[in-house]
């Protein structure tokens, strides 16, 4: 795409002062604007993803939050959720194949339902990543003060561990993005290969007090008190696959490795949540799970079964492994809200200078560097005000920057119908209509769970929880209003929005 300059030249940070691009080659070494095109593969794209989603931290630090709700009730949400999202796959992935931009669900919303509403949505998943970004590297700071000390005796604070964190974080975005990869696919290989130990150990033994109890898994506990607030953890283990679509500019062959990567990565986590989930219920008896997750020591009911039935060393490894399963999962969100940086930079909806990637890397590199701000900013913050950085930063943060993805998604299947409403493109009726509606509706059903169920997240009150979630609107609002003034401003600037393509020729 290219267009031609205005006749005066506007300040760098207008939508007017477009710097239009051409994506890289694979291995190319272009210049400051383009990612490294075809460096990343359907594995890489898996790692990201289900780094992202953290399984161990999941299901050993928040699972039992939600059995404590729901009871033998927690398996079947998992699943639930997982089984709704793998529908929305089906419009996402389609619509994969036309959209390619490291703006991902802003891209998809502006493509089907315009543009002023896709400027809006960019602003709220902008700030969803960067929340749960800076939520998780302060739990990884809590994570390690707490294990470590467990496990060697020694205490080092957690802003200690948050700050190395962060370096380590911000040097490996700004390296190439294939080096981020592996560290993510070594550290989640080892957090789930423990998880599978522990699943291995209980179900050698049959089982708890009650064996292997498949009547958790029947649809009549959905009726049981406690799993409208359950669901708001279920569907929040699954955030952040959107990243396949994230990285489909630097993806090889993007048009197969962007579906089969988003559906291979929520296929894997549905079933992989729902069997963990099940083992964990077994594992103290279906019927008493509950009791023993709101009990002393509920937390760490993961870390004592993991104990019991397979021995203290792989509870020890389960606690080292946590630490790196926080640290994967916060890398994975920096490189996720470092892209949307880079994405809005370029298309003049943020300071163009977002806009710009390292020559020799090839990496957003400004963009990794104010997302490094920003988290360091919150790191201060928190030691500065003395609360405490798990109950109060980590879920103050993640409970809206859930709540934002959510919508976003719901956003995202509306747009997948109204892209394809005029020409299916030779799809399905079912990819391009149902399936997307489906999806919307049931995650809508799940945002109103969320929102009304939010306390039981960040355990604030009301007026708390809803400062927390006014950003959202406000946020949704001011996008909305900058893509109405630049299609005032500037038609031509106004046009391309949403429309750059990794795969447009020169």
């Amino acid at each position: 795409m290219s267009s031609s300059p205005p006749a005066s030249a506007p300040p760098p940070w207008s939508a007017s002062a477009d710097r239009t691009t051409t994506p890289a080659a694979p291995g190319s070494t272009l210049g400051a604007d383009v990612l490294q095109g075809g460096a990343v593969g359907t594995s890489d794209l898996v790692f990201f993803v289900v780094a992202a989603a953290a399984p161990l931290t999941v299901m050993a630090g928040v699972a039992p939050l939600a059995i404590g709700m729901a009871g033998k009730a927690a398996p079947l949400g998992y699943l639930i959720s997982g089984v709704l999202l793998i529908v929305f796959a089906a419009g996402f992935t389609a619509m994969s194949r036309y959209v390619r931009n490291a703006g991902a669900f802003y891209a998809y919303i502006g493509r089907g339902l315009g543009r002023p509403t896709g400027a809006g949505s960019a602003y709220v998943a902008l700030f969803s990543y960067n929340a749960i970004e800076v939520g998780l590297l302060v739990a990884f700071g809590w994570f390690a003060e707490s294990g470590i000390q467990d496990l060697a005796g020694v205490r080092i604070a957690w802003w200690v561990w948050a700050l190395a964190g962060l370096v380590a974080i911000g040097v490996l975005g700004y390296l190439r993005v294939t080096l981020s990869a592996k560290v993510l696919g070594v550290a989640l290989v080892l957090e789930v290969l423990v998880l599978l130990v522990f699943e291995a150990g209980v179900f050698a033994h049959g089982g708890g007090p009650q064996g292997l109890d498949v009547t958790s898994l029947s649809v009549g506990n959905l009726a049981d008190a406690g799993v409208g607030g359950m669901f708001v953890l279920a569907i929040g283990a699954f955030v952040g696959f959107e990243a396949t679509a994230i990285y489909a500019e630097e993806a090889r062959d993007p048009e197969r490795t962007v579906p089969r990567a988003t559906y291979a990565a929520v296929a894997f986590l549905a079933l992989f949540y729902t069997f963990t989930v099940w083992m964990i219920c077994n594992a103290y008896g279906s019927e008493h799970a509950q009791a023993v997750a709101n009990g002393n020591g509920g937390a760490d009911m993961v870390f004592t079964a993991t104990e019991r039935f397979v021995g203290a060393w792989a509870s020890d490894a389960m606690h080292l492994l946590i630490i790196t399963s926080a640290f994967a999962a916060t890398l994975a969100f920096h490189n996720g809200a470092a892209r949307y940086f880079y994405a809005l930079g370029r298309e003049g909806l943020l300071p163009r200078r977002l806009g710009t990637t390292s020559p020799r890397t090839q990496a957003p590199a400004l963009a990794v560097v104010v997302q490094s701000v920003i988290a360091l900013a919150v790191i201060v913050v928190t030691l500065a005000t003395g609360v405490d950085p798990y109950t109060v930063t980590f879920l103050w943060t993640n409970g809206p920057g859930i709540l934002g993805v959510m919508l976003m998604q719901a956003l995202a299947a509306l747009a997948v119908h109204g892209f394809f409403r005029s020409d299916r493109r030779s799809m399905s009726v079912w990819r391009v209509t149902v399936a997307p509606l489906v999806a919307c509706a049931g995650l809508c059903v799940l945002i109103v769970l969320v929102c009304r169920n939010l306390d039981l997240l960040t355990g604030a009150s009301n007026a708390v929880n809803a400062a927390l979630l006014a950003p959202l609107p406000v946020l949704f609002a001011v996008g909305v209003v900058v893509a109405l003034r630049i299609r005032r401003t500037d038609p031509e600037a106004y046009a391309r929005l949403t429309t750059v393509d990794a795969e447009k020729p020169a």
